[in-house]
């Protein structure tokens, strides 16, 4: 199962020099039963990307939180036996949690599939959103209309062998 870890560009400068992700429990996001139902699609590219997304998005709530952090999202992508990702918490179809998994342990980052990175050019957005959440999520339209400014972005693709690059 592909699983999409969420972090910060300083999260993964310390995954890259502990060599892992964790401890665990990691919060992830993979196309689960729920995710399936809520995006209603059957096409596994599809589902796999909107599990990126909402790890992008969690991305963006990590930085939120932390004032210092560098404005771009970052998410890990990993391949892990099915069994090593718990389901969706509560089984049901809350818009927070759609599609989240656990994973109960740490995970090596020689394992990782891929990284992915905002571009440098995401980065106005990406601010403004992270200083909007708050107020999109209760429910003001027009720091709604900052988030998705930032969810417009793609994430770039990057190779495990490339993090030292885009830490430095």
């Amino acid at each position: 199962m592909r699983v999409y870890v969420p972090l910060t560009l300083s999260g993964l400068a310390a995954a890259h020099g502990a060599g892992e992700l964790g401890p665990g429990p990691l919060t992830a996001y993979a196309v689960t039963p729920g995710l399936r139902e809520w995006y209603v699609s059957d096409d596994i590219e599809e589902l796999e990307y909107a599990a990126l997304s909402r790890a992008a998005a969690a991305s963006l709530r990590l930085i939120a939180a932390l004032p210092e952090e560098p404005r771009r999202r970052v998410v890990v992508a990993f391949d892990v036996p099915d069994g090593d990702a718990l389901g969706d918490p509560d089984g049901g179809l809350d818009p927070d949690s759609v599609g989240e998994v656990r994973l109960a342990s740490a995970v090596p980052l020689a394992k990782a599939a891929a990284v992915h990175v905002d571009s440098d050019d995401a980065e106005k957005d990406v601010t403004a959103a992270a200083a909007a959440l708050g107020a999109a999520d209760h429910g003001d339209d027009d720091a709604r209309f900052t988030v998705d400014g930032a969810e417009d972005h793609e994430l770039l693709w990057f190779g495990v062998q490339e993090i030292p690059q885009l830490l430095g």
